[in-house]
């Protein structure tokens, strides 16, 4: 009777060889007992008890008995050829109460004082996660110290819906689809393929007894070149701006700063441009990012009205809504047009252009003319529609911004709604029509 590197015995007579991790950077697990032993280990791994009348705890209360042949079955077909070298599999007993606190992983700064050595993969199975983002948030980190970025792939659930089992996979894993190579009508060709079928993973499984996520399956195996240290921050994964650099960002931009400034100030208190840790590029997809943040295009225009504001205290805006909340008509004149109007605003011109904009509105520009012949804007407006009560309602905003000063003449198209609400608003003002429009 043979016994196994972890206790057991093999009733034929064969040997379980292998350790549990080997004094190389990965362990060779060989199988030469029989069919039972094997059905045996794999049943082990999964924590679902063994043959021939051996006892262990099940480890998957949670999972129906249906589940758990599922999940046997599925383990035999995406394991069985796994246990080569280039990957270990961890056979330890996960239920015991007594964990090496060295090896805890609880939060995230647990992760940052983590060094990781040439023989880290060989003890890398001892340890375990408060959480399955920390558990992700290992790999990461060990990823980028070899050169390589790490993504999440298939998930393991169980019957009450509750993530059991994940894996982690190298970022150059599998292949593209072939339906983006086939697809009709292509305006551009397809990216070059990144991926090459890299099988480097690390899978983590919840243990109910400890409350916390093992490692049961590592693999540090590429089929492809990895980077130097040194660029590893460079990849897709890993450019991201830290919170404090994203608020000096936006304030350095609302001070009038360009982004390609912002940046090589970051790089200067980084220490060079390859500590930084991202790109201009990414700075700009932050900046988009932070103003999709305020909801709403109107809750943006409105949100910049009144930044505006606090800089020139003069501005004037006024904004109309309809029943459902929706802007419909919006109004702004700032201090400086108010002060060219009061000097200037005897003679003003109104027009409407013609929905040049996105949203199909009319755009009214309030203009004259100062003692160089030059024009000057007055006021301003969006306008959902050309209807009489709306251009009675833009004069009116317009004789509040200016503090009720009138002016002797007004110029404007033919248009019968501008007529009646001149009409209305500036009776005794003349009311002449522009040359364009008379030709």
């Amino acid at each position: 009777m043979a016994r196994d590197s972890v206790g057991r015995q093999c009733s034929n007579g064969d040997k379980l060889g292998g350790r549990l991790y080997g004094g190389m950077k990965v362990t060779r697990f060989e199988l030469h007992c029989g069919e039972e032993e094997v059905t045996f280990v794999l049943s082990f791994l999964l924590g679902l008890g063994a043959k021939g009348g051996h006892d262990f705890n099940q480890q998957e209360e949670l999972v129906s008995n249906q589940d758990m042949m599922d999940e046997q079955n599925e383990f035999e077909q995406d394991f069985r050829d796994e246990f080569t070298e280039g990957a270990f599999s961890s056979e330890s007993n996960q239920s015991e109460d007594i964990l090496e606190a060295a090896y805890a992983v609880d939060s995230v700064q647990d992760i940052t004082t983590l060094k990781f050595s040439e023989n880290f993969a060989e003890e890398i199975g001892k340890y375990h996660f408060y959480t399955l983002q920390l558990s992700f948030d290992f790999f990461m980190k060990y990823s980028k110290s070899k050169g390589f970025s790490a993504r999440k792939s298939k998930t393991f659930k169980n019957s009450t819906g509750e993530i059991y089992k994940q894996k982690f996979v190298c970022h150059r894993q599998g292949f593209r689809m072939e339906k983006y190579y086939t697809m009709e009508k292509r305006k551009k060709e397809p990216r070059l393929e990144t991926r090459t079928g890299c099988e480097a993973r690390m899978d983590v499984k919840f243990v109910p007894e400890s409350g916390r996520w093992h490692i049961f399956y590592f693999s540090d195996e590429h089929n492809h070149d990895l980077l130097d240290t040194q660029f590893s921050a460079m990849l897709s994964a890993y450019r991201k701006m830290s919170e404090a650099d994203i608020m000096q960002m936006m304030n350095m931009l609302k001070s009038g700063i360009s982004t390609s400034q912002i940046f090589g100030l970051l790089a200067s208190q980084a220490g060079g441009y390859e500590f930084v840790g991202y790109g201009p590029r990414d700075m700009y997809n932050e900046i988009a990012r932070q103003r999709r943040q305020i909801p709403g295009d109107a809750a943006r225009v409105l949100k910049k009205l009144e930044d505006m504001r606090l800089k020139d205290p003069q501005l004037y805006f006024k904004a109309c809504h309809d029943s459902r909340g929706l802007l419909r008509n919006l109004f702004w004149s700032d201090g400086i047009s108010q002060l060219d109007y009061r000097l200037f605003g005897d003679v003003i011109a109104f027009d409407a252009t013609y929905k040049k904009n996105k949203y199909s509105c009319p755009l009214v520009i309030f203009s004259g003319v100062n003692h160089h012949n030059q024009t000057i804007i007055f006021a301003a407006a969006l306008i959902a529609d050309e209807t009489t009560d709306t251009y009675i309602w833009l004069l009116r905003q317009l004789m509040f911004a200016m503090r009720g000063k009138t002016p002797t003449s007004i110029i404007t198209d033919g248009a019968m709604a501008i007529r009646n609400a001149v009409r209305d608003v500036f009776p005794e003002v003349r009311h002449r029509l522009c040359a364009w429009h008379l030709i």
